[in-house]
């Protein structure tokens, strides 16, 4: 997969995470450990989004 392939789905699935916490699906705790894991998987190494 292409670099900004994986970026682009890395930010999709950061968009989708985000959905969840703002309507109260999932907790900040839930949140963090799933931004966590997809940071991982996608070699993601810095959090601008803070």
């Amino acid at each position: 997969m292409e670099k900004n392939e994986k970026l682009i789905r890395y930010s999709m699935q950061l968009a989708m995470l985000n959905q969840l916490l703002s309507s109260e699906l999932i907790s900040q705790k839930e949140y963090q450990l799933v931004k966590n894991r997809l940071m991982k998987d996608y070699r993601i190494f810095s959090d601008i989004t803070v």
